[in-house]
């Protein structure tokens, strides 16, 4: 099945009866909160966890080597986020986003000030899913719905 929309993904979930998981950093927030704008969500959303700083991801559990070697802005944290929050609420999938949305970290120099990277940990099969992109949007809001489109597309390779 392919996926257009959040509300798709919410109903799939409620269906097969998953769960899923959020820790997000540039984000705040907005994938959790999209999915709770979809009726039946309480059923499929254990979690979530907005983890601006560096010392709330180590603090869920994100391994800080990971962030040392590879820094915050990197696929390997976002893939860390993804299973930690797994492991935590054990849920069926786990979601890890981080990265910049079109603004400069002065705490976190590393990385593009436009690049955010995403990973879904997929618990049953052991498996990561992840992608990264490019915000273009003029707004906080639009590079989050970016941000959102993104995590829809990549959704929609899990159990492929």
């Amino acid at each position: 099945m392919k996926y257009t929309n959040i509300e798709g993904i919410v109903k799939n979930l409620i269906v097969r009866k998953k769960t899923i998981a959020t820790m997000e950093s540039c984000t705040g927030g907005f994938i959790a909160s999209e999915i709770t704008n979809t009726e039946g969500a309480s059923e499929i959303l254990k979690f979530s966890a907005v983890t601006y700083s560096n010392e709330y991801k180590i603090k869920m559990g994100v391994n800080p080597e990971i962030i040392d070697t590879y820094s915050v802005y990197s696929e390997e944290t976002a893939k860390d986020m993804s299973k930690k929050i797994s492991d935590f609420t054990s849920a069926d999938y786990g979601v890890g986003v981080t990265g910049k949305l079109a603004r400069a970290d002065e705490n976190n120099l590393h990385g593009s000030d436009n690049e955010v990277f995403i990973s879904i940990y997929d618990k049953d099969n052991n498996l990561y899913l992840t992608d990264r992109l490019f915000v273009t949007g003029k707004t906080r809001r639009e590079n989050k719905q970016l941000v959102l489109d993104k995590f829809v597309e990549l959704f929609n390779r899990v159990g492929e």
